[in-house]
């Protein structure tokens, strides 16, 4: 007898991850993921993606729980964790504290960055991620803070933690931190802001930093607000050849998400990042020491 012999199937090739969008506004979710996925499509670049918009129940994720070396966007994880330690004595910030806070968020002041790590220590930055829920951050360890380990998910969470009422942050250090996000210097606003309208308030902050595994990693995290809107973005990248090929993939997406959730307005101007980082490179191991 015979048995058939089975016929060799060709490997199964791994469907390429794409952006899942849920809505309680008829057809939004499916405009957006279209749209999100539209952007994505043919880049060469491993990006991770969260949107929320509380207005019209929206959110959208694309490998949320993938973990990403932080680069700079770490620095609003420090100074939220400043400011949630700073109330628990009902202290004030010093001044020092504060001018070191403002350089870090609205320059990206490494040097300013690197002194308030040092002060706060590694266990209070894990209890405010803790008290925070952000449960797949891990500092970075040595001093190398640009190299804390993060995801789309938890960004996510923690722009919430501030745009959103609630008992981790007061709304006077809420107020603080989106004040510092909307006084970024204008080198440094491209990324999520890309195509919002000009009618909403803008609070961002980015980071880049170049490795020799995994290219650049290229992030943009940023909170869009006014009387009627109140949504976050955020979308890390890595595996870019050049930081500015990173920074369009996340303007693609970003341009996507405010033409979606902003159908009437006027989106503005493509946001062009300057040829050269404005801002050092992060510290890393390979760079030598952090401070």
């Amino acid at each position: 007898m015979l048995v058939p012999t089975a016929l060799s199937a060709a490997p199964a090739t791994a469907a390429t991850p794409t952006v899942t969008c849920t809505s309680l506004t008829p057809g939004l979710a499916a405009k957006l993921t279209g749209d999100v996925n539209a952007a994505l499509a043919g880049r060469a670049t491993t990006a991770a993606v969260f949107v929320n918009d509380r207005v019209t129940g929206t959110s959208c994720s694309l490998r949320k729980d993938q973990r990403f070396d932080s680069a700079s966007v770490v620095k609003v994880i420090v100074l939220s964790t400043l400011l949630w330690d700073a109330q628990k004595t009902g202290r004030a910030l010093t001044a020092t504290e504060k001018s070191r806070a403002n350089a870090m968020i609205t320059q990206s002041d490494n040097t300013a960055t690197s002194a308030l790590w040092r002060q706060l220590g590694v266990t209070k930055i894990q209890n405010f991620l803790r008290a925070a829920g952000l449960t797949n951050t891990v500092p970075g360890s040595g001093g190398y803070w640009g190299l804390t380990q993060i995801t789309a998910y938890d960004q996510q969470k923690l722009l919430s933690r501030i745009t959103v009422r609630n008992g981790l942050l007061t709304d006077a250090s809420r107020s603080y931190i989106l004040q510092l996000m909307n006084a970024v210097v204008s080198s440094q606003r491209w990324g999520t802001p890309a195509g919002a309208p000009s009618t909403l308030k803008v609070h961002v902050k980015n980071g880049w930093l170049s490795r020799a595994t995994h290219g650049w990693r290229v992030h943009s995290i940023g909170a869009f607000t006014s009387s009627t809107k109140n949504y976050t973005i955020t979308v890390l990248t890595h595996d870019s050849t050049t930081m500015n090929y990173g920074v369009e993939t996340i303007q693609r997406v970003a341009r996507a998400v405010h033409k979606n959730l902003n159908p009437t307005a006027t989106m503005n101007s493509v946001i062009t990042p300057p040829a050269v980082p404005q801002e050092a490179t992060v510290p890393v191991p390979e760079r030598g020491p952090a401070y």
